[in-house]
């Protein structure tokens, strides 16, 4: 991926992107907020002043001229279940509430993201551009198979064969950075996260993982092909000039945000 800006935004971007897509993962420069937000907090989830957020995201938007209106960020729980959106819909606003991990929609003009600041964000989409996803990845996402669930929608909904899909995996809080204990061995134990190829114990019933890793496993179970698969390879904690860490600022941070959108 390379860094690029757009206006006063400056993201990620995946290479394999072509002109029938817009996608990428924002860092948390160019925007208003003060500390300890500042300064592209894009986040309604924090405690952050509301009108700042939205003057971000309006920022953001703006970058793509698209209207505000037009992104659409969900209400992220940790959970399995999925947004999919299949037809036009004129009012975006109501789907802000709706308690999911992941969103698929094969309707242009509708920009869909991940808020995260040490969870990793994922976004799909297929080769013939007719579909995108994006995807809410912490240890709960990947112990419960919610990348396969997502990847299964997308066959299932809009005619997408795992081998025609591509995937990049965004910034997240990487090994180093990241020890779990036992109530997160045991879910992925009994899940589908790929513990004993993603950890490494630290110190009795502590182990580093590596969520990155677990995605990457994941996406090539499903059915991807593993050049089809793209890592930002940046750590949000350790990397603090760049990007929001929950961890590292102790819960008082903001959110950068996965973007993805099929272009009309």
């Amino acid at each position: 991926m390379k860094l690029v800006r757009n206006g006063k935004t400056s993201y990620l971007q995946p290479s394999a992107l072509s002109a029938g897509l817009t996608a990428g993962f924002t860092t948390r420069n160019g925007g208003v907020s003060r500390p300890p937000y500042h300064s592209l907090n894009l986040g309604t989830n924090t405690d952050d002043i509301a009108p700042h957020v939205e003057g971000n995201r309006s920022t953001f938007t703006r970058a793509f001229d698209l209207p505000l209106h037009q992104l659409l960020t969900v209400k992220q729980v940790h959970g399995k279940d999925l947004l999919l959106i299949d037809e036009p819909n004129l009012d975006l606003s109501h789907f802000a509430r709706v308690e999911v991990d992941a969103i698929l929609t094969n309707q242009p003009g509708i920009m869909i993201g991940i808020l995260t600041a040490d969870c990793y964000p994922l976004l799909l989409w297929n080769r013939q551009q007719t579909a995108i996803a994006a995807i809410h990845i912490g240890w709960r996402g990947a112990a419960e198979g919610l990348i396969y669930k997502t990847i299964k929608a997308m066959t299932t909904h809009f005619d997408c064969t795992p081998e025609d899909l591509v995937a990049a995996i965004g910034p997240g809080i990487g090994p180093d950075k990241y020890e779990v204990d036992r109530p997160v061995r045991d879910a992925f134990r009994q899940g589908s996260g790929f513990w004993n190829e993603t950890t490494r114990e630290t110190s009795l019933g502590h182990w580093s993982l590596n969520l990155a890793r677990s995605c990457r496993l994941q996406l090539e179970q499903a059915g991807l092909t593993p050049n089809a698969i793209e890592e930002a390879g940046y750590c949000t904690f350790a990397q603090a000039e760049m990007f929001f860490s929950y961890r590292r600022d102790e819960g008082k941070t903001g959110r950068q945000l996965g973007f993805i959108m099929l272009n009309k």
